[in-house]
This record gives C-alpha cells, sequence and structure tokens, in this order.
C-alpha cells in the first residue's frame, strides 16, 4: 500500500470518529436542559410573592402574637424599671439572656419591630392588587350564562304563554329589584338570549375592610408606642402643677415624642374626697375617690373647676388626667438650734397597706445646731390615721382619719443630696447620718398627734406635727391613635361580618321559544361560596317570575321546583368563577 493510500485510510477513519461522537453527544440521553437562572430580579419577585402570600401573612402574625407572650409575662422597662431591677437582682443568670435577646423592651425590641413591619408590608401587599381586581370585577358585566343550565348546582324550568322578550324583561326588572346586578346578552346558544346577574359584592368589601382595618390597627398601635407619652405627679392638697417635664415625678415617652407636644394645660388640687365603709365585713372598703381640681388651658387664666374620680379622667385637649392614688401629708414644722424655721409644710407619705398606714421621711438641708454651725436633720417613721391606744400596734385601724398619730425617729449627719447618685425623695439614706440619743442612750422617738412638738436633745432644735393634708397622686396620659385603633376594630368586626355573612351568588336566566310555540324559561343558580340559601332564594325568584310571566295552563306542574342538577362534564359549560 503507498503512502498516499494509508493516509487516506486513516482521514477516512478519523472522520467516522468525529461522527460518532457528534452523534452520541446530540443522543437524547446526553441531552442538557438550558434552565435560565433567576438572577436580583427574579429571586426578588419570587420573594415578593412569597411575603404578599396568605400562608406567610398568617404565620407573621402568629409570630406576633408569640412575641406578644414575653412582654405580657416578663417586666417591661417602660412600664416599670424599678419591677426590672429587681428582676435582675433576683434572677442572675436569666437576666443577662433576657436582656440579649431584648425580652425586657418587647414592643420596641429589634426582633419584635422587624415582624411588625413585614406583617404590615405583607398586608399592604395583599390588599393592593386584590383592590385593582375588586375595582375591575365591579366596571365588568356579569359572567355571560353557560349553554347548559340544568347542570347547575341549583336549576328550575317551566314553560309559559308569554313571549322570550317579555319573559327576560320581567326576569331584568325582578333582579334589579332584588339588587342584582344584571345584563342581557346573546351568549352564543342556539337557544336565544339569556340574563346574567350576580349579587352579594359586600362580602368581598367587607373582607377587604377587615384587612384594611387590620393595617390602621396596626399604624394606630405603632403611633401610639412612637408618640405615646406618660407621667404622674403626686399633688399635695392646695398645690398646683404645670404640664411640663420638669413638674413630673416620673416620665415615659416614646421614641419619637418631643416635649413641645405636651398639651398646655395645669391644675390645682382643691380638695380630695374619700368615703369608706364604716362597718360590716366590707368595713375600710372604698367607696368614692374624688379629686376636686380648677385648671387651666391653654393660654386663658381662667380657671375651670372639674372633678376627677377614678376610672373617669379629665380629658383636655390630646391629654387624659387620671386620679390613680391618694393618700396623707402630716404638716410639720421644724426649727433649728437658734429656733429659726428650717423647713415648714405637709410630707406626702405612702400607704402600705389598705388602711393607709404609711410611712415617710421629713429631710431638712438649710439647718443650723445649737452652736451655730451647719448640719442636716432626717426624720423617719410613720404615719396612721386611725390611731387606738392600747392596741399594742402601729398600725391603723381604719383608712378614715380619725385618730393620727406619727411615729418619728431623728437623725442628723449627711443626707446625701449634695452630690452623688439620685435619691428617693421618699426614703432616707442613714449610711452617714447618726440617730440622736435619748436620756437612756437608746433611739430617740417618739409619738406625735397634731399640735405635739418633738423637741430634739441637747438643744438641737424641734419638730411641730401641725396637722394633716390628703394628697392625690395623678397620671397624665398623650395617647395617639387610640381613635383610629377604636375605628380600625370595629370596622374589622364589621367586615369579618360581611364577610361570613354575605353570600356572593349568581342567577342565569333564559328564555326560548319550543317547537310547539310556547316558551321555555330556564333558571339557574350557582353560589361563590356554600350556602343552603340559594334553593330557596332561586325557588322565590321563580315564583316571581311566574307570577310576572304566568305558565301554560296544562303545565303548571312542569319542573317549576328548584332542584340539583349533576357537575357538568364539559368545562366549557360552568361559568367563569364556578369552582373558585
Amino acid at each position: 500500500m503507498s503512502t498516499t493510500e494509508a493516509d487516506a485510510d486513516k482521514a477516512t477513519e478519523a472522520a467516522g470518529e468525529r461522527e460518532a461522537t457528534a452523534q452520541l453527544s446530540t443522543a437524547p440521553g446526553e441531552e442538557r436542559l438550558n434552565v435560565p437562572s433567576l438572577g436580583p430580579l427574579g429571586w426578588l419577585r419570587w420573594f415578593w410573592r412569597q411575603l404578599t402570600s396568605m400562608r406567610v401573612a398568617l404565620i407573621l402574625l402568629f409570630l406576633l402574637s408569640l412575641g406578644a407572650i414575653p412582654g405580657s409575662v416578663i417586666p417591661q422597662t417602660p412600664v416599670d424599671a424599678l419591677k426590672v431591677e429587681r428582676f435582675r437582682e433576683e434572677h442572675t443568670t436569666l437576666a443577662p439572656l433576657y436582656d440579649k435577646l431584648q425580652l425586657f423592651d418587647v414592643y420596641t425590641s429589634v426582633w419584635f419591630s422587624a415582624i411588625y413591619i413585614l406583617l404590615f408590608i405583607s398586608l399592604v401587599g395583599c390588599i393592593v392588587p386584590r383592590t385593582w381586581q375588586f375595582v375591575g370585577q365591579l366596571r365588568s358585566r356579569p359572567p355571560r350564562a353557560p349553554r347548559r343550565l340544568d347542570r347547575m348546582p341549583v336549576y328550575a324550568t317551566w314553560r309559559t304563554d308569554a313571549d322570550p322578550e317579555q319573559v327576560l324583561g320581567a326576569a331584568r326588572s325582578l333582579l334589579k329589584r332584588r339588587r342584582f346586578r344584571t345584563h342581557q346578552d346573546g351568549d352564543g346558544s342556539s337557544r336565544g338570549d339569556a340574563v346574567a346577574s350576580e349579587k352579594g359584592y359586600l362580602r368581598e368589601v367587607g373582607n377587604l375592610l377587615f384587612h384594611i382595618a387590620l393595617i390602621v390597627l396596626l399604624l394606630a398601635f405603632a403611633s401610639g408606642q412612637l408618640f405615646k407619652s406618660e407621667g404622674r405627679k403626686l399633688i399635695v392638697q392646695g398645690d398646683g402643677f404645670s404640664n411640663v417635664l420638669t413638674q413630673y415625678d416620673d416620665f415615659r415617652s416614646g421614641s419619637l415624642f418631643r416635649a413641645d407636644m405636651l398639651d398646655p394645660f395645669g391644675f390645682r388640687l382643691k380638695k380630695f374626697h374619700a368615703t369608706y365603709e364604716e362597718s360590716g365585713p366590707n368595713k375600710g372598703t372604698p367607696r368614692d375617690y374624688r379629686a376636686d381640681i380648677a385648671y387651666t388651658e391653654g393660654a386663658s387664666s381662667k380657671e375651670k373647676n372639674a372633678a376627677i374620680k377614678v376610672n373617669h379622667p379629665l380629658s383636655i385637649g390630646s391629654s387624659k388626667v387620671y386620679l390613680i392614688a391618694n393618700g396623707y401629708a402630716p404638716a410639720v414644722t421644724v426649727k433649728d438650734g437658734k429656733g429659726n424655721i428650717a423647713y415648714r409644710g405637709p410630707v406626702p407619705f405612702l400607704q402600705q397597706d389598705n388602711n393607709q398606714t404609711s410611712s415617710g421621711v421629713v429631710k431638712v438641708t438649710d439647718y443650723l445646731d445649737a452652736k451655730g454651725r451647719k448640719d442636716q436633720l432626717g426624720f423617719q417613721g410613720f404615719f396612721v390615721p386611725d390611731f387606738e391606744p392600747g392596741s399594742g400596734t402601729m398600725f391603723s385601724q381604719s383608712p378614715s382619719l380619725k385618730n393620727p398619730a406619727m411615729f418619728l425617729t431623728a437623725y442628723h449627719g449627711n443626707l446625701g443630696v449634695d452630690g452623688g447618685p439620685a435619691q428617693n425623695v421618699y426614703q432616707l439614706d442613714t449610711k452617714n447620718m447618726t440617730k440622736f440619743k435619748d436620756k437612756d442612750g437608746g433611739p430617740f422617738a417618739k409619738k406625735l398627734t397634731p399640735g405635739d412638738t418633738m423637741t430634739l436633745p441637747n438643744g438641737a432644735g424641734s419638730l411641730k406635727f401641725d396637722g394633716v393634708k390628703q394628697w392625690a397622686n395623678f397620671q397624665v396620659s398623650h395617647q395617639v391613635g387610640n381613635d383610629w385603633a377604636l375605628g380600625g376594630a370595629l370596622t374589622a368586626i364589621a367586615g369579618l361580618a360581611g364577610s361570613l355573612f354575605i353570600q356572593r351568588r349568581r342567577v342565569w336566566v333564559r328564555a326560548y321559544a319550543a317547537d310547539d310555540g310556547r316558551t321555555v324559561v330556564e333558571m339557574a343558580g350557582l353560589g361563590r361560596s356554600e350556602s343552603a340559601r340559594l334553593p330557596d332564594e332561586l325557588a322565590s325568584l321563580a315564583t316571581d317570575m311566574q307570577d310576572a310571566a304566568p305558565v301554560a295552563s296544562e303545565d303548571t306542574t312542569a319542573d317549576a321546583a328548584a332542584e340539583t342538577a349533576t357537575d357538568s362534564d364539559d368545562p366549557a359549560d360552568a361559568p367563569e368563577g364556578a369552582g373558585k
């Protein structure tokens, strides 16, 4: 074989191998699907569809309910900071974990806010397209009649001597009186024209209103948390209050609250009235609390009188003033070692039991001892409005002011009010103070009744019990969104009732001339949801139709009652929306 022939054989073999390889690469079993990637925009669309689905909305609503549980069980810093501090002291292991999970501030935490915002976006993304779709349904005509009305769930037929146009006209008039939306059109059937009608659109309106009301509730709750303010002020009878931040004993507010949002007003406590049960098993039980006040609003200096009771607040502007507590304030006069008045006025004592046994302190910072040296005094003790001598106890026998008495122990030294951490005005820090001693070397203490004087040892001064005044504790709340929340709740109830009790249904009426010259009338109904009332309604419509267009004399009983038809085997026979 020549060299040329050998080269030709090799070339032929190589071509055969390439052809075999090409055939293998194009075999069906070796074909690869070319699936395009979603890309950023595709993933974004997929995420949006998932977020706006009903399933995800229900999951978020469930998570929001679960998230509110620790906010109800675990003490919250915005509600009671002292209780949170006690919890930290008692639970040294759990407290750091709760801090990391933000369980002491549940409703302002990152995770609760994320669930809240996602739920809001999900509801909005679900409602907007449904609203446009519903508006389109309102503007469109009722779906035309199917070719085979006898295959509808509820069906009736009869014959009449009236013309088909007369029957269809009577059907339109009757259905309009029953508040159906109607339309007459040729449906492509050889049996003639038909009247299509639909009713129950308020069902979808109620559904939309329910979801819109949920959005309003979420917005109202969010605005209430962001812009709210709440402060407390203890006022002794005769004293006043101005609604500015510096006047409050305790104040909390939302993250977006500003001081200029406070309503401009002030009030003065004129008198406090308290009545109690005087006898029987409920002795000492409060019957009525009432605070008589005089208030001014805005720039006006004219006072208006009002009464504030428990659960009956005073509304001033967008704020409400609540009466939340009351007690007694013994009035005292303290003189220093030189006989000068160092302090004079009422001192609120805080209630310790239901009979108004109260504890309190008297702090005197501007004081000179007998030698003219600067010093500070502190008196700590109890006040009882109804002391019973010989009872062997210092506790009050009733909350009424019958036999007031005060038991005080005297201290001198450094009150700690000139520097260091803030102190509770109703507690006495005795760490840097020394008790006065009596003649026997014991703590100097004394029981006082109105008019009595407590003379301190070594000419250090005196304290006189002048009398008793009452005090009341008020809470001023500025809550944004309450009216919107109430309106949203009522709207949600109304919308839910409409979506549950209103049925959306369709009714078709067809009339055509039979071979014998009479008119055959067919009526069928289809409910968008299960309802046992549809057959009764169709029977009532059929009866009224027969009154408007009487049936043929020899066929008054033929197929006039509504009957249940079999399901259609032909999808084309079912109207639009059937089975949804």
